[in-house]
């Protein structure tokens, strides 16, 4: 199904890049989710532009008009109904699973604030998830604390040189973690998504130190290298890593399990020690 584009504008400028944005309109923003334990997700944006090399949303372009390059066009959704406040009641609601709600284009179109707002004036009782890999969530602290949200800030990496390699338009990891300081300061419960754990360069024991003390619990989910972004990621590798080529020829194209069942097990034993709360998506 085509998306119905309304217009488009340029508003902003990634590295070397102008990002163009416009409306879709849409009957529900809401959808049931395929994601185990969520029942439905908000994603109050198609697109994204933190441009990370290894997203796997990357099939939703397929679906739109849009002819640029995924990372390089944001569309806002516009839906003048309501959320289905009656049929999310007592249910688990994730924003967001296919954009990032907190992408720079939020600090002026305040799509995802709308819906907050939506929220807590329907005063229904759900269970409101957000992940994000965004600083700006920080101005929402007013809306999130009166939904009582779990909210999830994703990093995979404590060198910014890497984030900025990975992820080249997301936040900096120095102001996720502020982020996630002020969110727990605030008394929201908070986690961590180590997502993707690129293989030995993600130090998963690095990111807890540095977190732990504004965190409730973690969730780690290995790199899966899919098109049509397989290459992509590969070729940054052997970019800016090629020492570790060998590795992953081996874990992706030999399709040897041995590293992630190892990894597994290290981190089992690493936040069980430590009684961290976690969970492994390997």
């Amino acid at each position: 199904m085509k998306l119905e584009l309304g217009y488009k504008m340029v508003l902003f400028r990634g590295g070397d890049r102008m990002i163009s944005t416009g409306k879709v309109f849409k009957k529900s923003i809401i959808s049931v989710s395929n994601i185990p334990g969520v029942d439905f997700t908000i994603n109050p944006y198609v697109g994204c532009p933190h441009k990370c090399v290894y997203c796997y949303a990357e099939y939703i372009k397929q679906h739109t008009d849009h002819t640029e390059d995924w990372g390089d066009f944001v569309d806002v959704k516009v839906c003048h109904s309501r959320l289905p406040y009656r049929k999310i009641q007592g249910k688990t609601v994730v924003m967001s699973s296919a954009t990032d709600c907190y992408n720079p284009f939020e600090a002026s179109m305040e799509a995802t604030r709308e819906v907050l707002e939506d929220m807590v004036f329907s005063q229904c009782d759900f269970n409101l998830m957000v992940l994000t890999k965004g600083h700006l969530v920080v101005r929402d602290i007013d809306l999130l604390v009166k939904l009582r949200a779990k909210v999830g800030i994703s990093m995979n990496t404590l060198d910014d040189s890497f984030r900025a390699i990975s992820e080249p338009r997301a936040s900096p990891v120095a102001q996720r973690i502020d982020a996630l300081q002020a969110l727990r300061e605030a008394g929201l419960d908070t986690w961590i998504f180590v997502s993707p754990v690129f293989p030995a360069i993600t130090d998963f024991r690095s990111i807890v130190e540095a977190t732990y003390p504004w965190t409730c619990r973690y969730g780690f989910e290995n790199l899966k290298l899919k098109w049509p972004y397989k290459s992509r990621v590969l070729q940054m590798i052997w970019d800016h890593r090629p020492d570790l080529i060998p590795l992953y020829r081996r874990i992706f194209l030999d399709e040897d399990r041995s590293h992630w069942n190892g990894l597994s097990r290290e981190i089992r034993s690493y936040c069980g020690g430590r009684k961290i709360d976690f969970d492994v998506y390997f």
